[in-house]
């Protein structure tokens, strides 16, 4: 069964047995084969075991704080001096905040320019199925970008990595401003993608390099509430933008966007890969360690499932510009407030999943609930846009992408905890395989669901429907999660 404990650097003080407030009947503290209760090879920030003066040793570049045997009110928790807490909470605040900024990064560059969709369509005289392709461009550059910075952070660290990618990311972006023609905006918004990808795989492997398990689970919901606020606000800014220039100024404040997180990065965001933990092969050592994640059918399973669910996430953003406003008619600042009420849903039920369901259910059982809606909302929008209900106005629609958007709080960050899971020494390759299937089936979704042109919305309901249904039976058929329920029940 894989690590389920808490943060890495906490784990040695959680019981072998029995359960405690904040973790589950079956929490394991990660012993080896051998029995020997030490943090396995490659966990940043593992308790250095010390029976007189326990210590957290800090992942590099963070400060080492020390921990007392008991919390007041948690018996065998950690607790911390007075100082030493409130460094600790500034250390995990910051960390958490650029991580947050990180993962924003992409809602940021997609959802402030989904406003300008039917405005650069009339300014560069293209049809929409073209100015769509700017959106598929996008998602395949951050996709094949994460093939090649989650090796990469792996060997180097991911620090460094991630700094080259923010700087190319800022170049792409201003280079977008200034784009004459369709096909010109297509290559650099590829190019952007390529660059940003840095920022999404490397977060993913921080988080996985500093946390395990339900922990795990829990930060990465935190973390859907910090960029959640992204598509919120991305939306609302990119409406008044278009109302004091025009769509190259969205650009131009992603490029001021860019260059703030890029020095945050330089400054705050220490390594956290120790040199010792790093692969020092080549490419045939990572198309190996790939292959080798890609072998494990359950991790595949996630891996698939979570790309399918994203697919169904982005033909909602990529057809609703249309959709609200070309059919529906809508406003761009109409279609803002919506996107970013339906923002608010998926941040809520985000936090729901982190504060209350994980460590009450099992990760499995929330995920499949999750599914399970998704498809269930998936297929009300078929039948109301195909007219099964008589000729559905915006508010039922809404209603129904409310439900569907709201629903993915629980499918994304449970199918990137349970994938990372079971990687222990390669997060920045599994975080690069799970982006990259995310992104490509998300990329081929895109236009998919402009298909029929611009005056009807099945086929995006028919794009998402497909890709629920999948999903669900990936999740079956490869994770199987009945067996491995009955396994850990048995104790194995």
């Amino acid at each position: 069964m894989p690590d389920s404990g808490g943060s890495r650097a906490q784990r040695a003080h959680i019981p072998t047995s029995g359960t405690g407030p904040g973790t589950d009947a079956d929490l394991r503290t990660g012993p080896g084969a051998d029995g020997d209760p030490t943090v396995p090879h490659g966990d940043a920030g593992a308790l250095a075991v010390d029976p007189a003066a326990p210590q957290v040793t800090a992942p590099a570049g963070l400060p080492e704080v020390p921990v007392l045997a008991e919390a007041p009110g948690r018996p065998g928790a950690p607790g911390l001096s007075g100082p030493a807490a409130k460094a600790a909470r500034r250390t995990g605040l910051l960390v958490t905040l650029v991580l947050g900024g990180l993962t924003a990064l992409p809602p940021l560059s997609m959802d402030m320019y989904l406003p300008a969709l039917p405005a650069v369509t009339d300014s560069l005289s293209a049809p929409a199925a073209t100015i769509q392709l700017t959106l598929t461009a996008c998602l395949a550059g951050m996709a094949l970008g994460q093939l090649v910075v989650g090796p990469m952070s792996d060997r180097w660290g991911r620090r460094k990595p991630l700094l080259l990618g923010m700087v190319v990311y800022v170049l792409a972006t201003a280079i977008c401003a200034l784009a004459p023609t369709a096909e010109l905006l297509i290559g650099f918004r590829l190019l952007q993608g390529l660059a940003g990808a840095a920022g999404i795989v490397i977060a993913r492997a921080v988080v996985r390099d500093l946390y395990d398990g339900v922990e795990m689970a829990r930060f990465f919901s935190t973390l859907m509430l910090i960029s959640g606020v992204a598509p919120i606000i991305a939306p609302l800014i990119g409406g008044q933008v278009l109302r004091v220039t025009d769509w190259r100024g969205i650009f131009v404040v992603l490029t001021g966007v860019g260059i703030a997180l890029t020095l945050v990065v330089w400054k705050w965001l220490h390594e956290t890969l120790p040199p010792a933990d790093r692969h020092t092969g080549g490419v045939t050592d990572a198309l190996r360690t790939m292959r080798g994640l890609l072998a494990d059918r359950v991790f595949t399973g996630y891996m698939i499932a979570g790309g399918l669910a994203f697919a169904v996430l982005f033909a909602y953003i990529s057809a609703s510009p249309f959709v609200v406003q070309e059919i529906y008619g809508a406003s761009p600042q109409t279609f803002s407030l919506l996107f970013g009420l339906n923002s608010i849903g998926l941040i809520a039920v985000g936090q729901i999943n982190g504060k209350l369901l994980v460590g009450r259910f099992s990760l499995d059982k929330v995920l499949g609930f999750g599914l399970a809606v998704i498809v269930l909302a998936a297929v009300a929008l078929l039948l109301m846009t195909t007219g099964v209900f008589g000729e559905a106005g915006l508010v039922p629609v809404a209603a129904g992408l409310f439900v569907l958007m709201s629903a993915m709080g629980l499918a994304m960050p449970n199918t990137n905890a349970q994938a990372l899971m079971r990687t222990k020494h390669a997060a920045g390759s599994a975080s690069a395989l799970l982006g990259t299937s995310s992104f490509l089936i998300g990329a081929i979704a895109s236009p998919l669901v402009g298909i029929a042109g611009e005056d009807t919305a099945v086929p995006m309901a028919v794009v998402q429907v497909v890709c629920a249904v999948a999903a669900v039976a990936c999740f079956l058929l490869l994770c199987r999660p009945w067996q491995r329920a009955g396994r850990e029940a048995g104790g194995l």
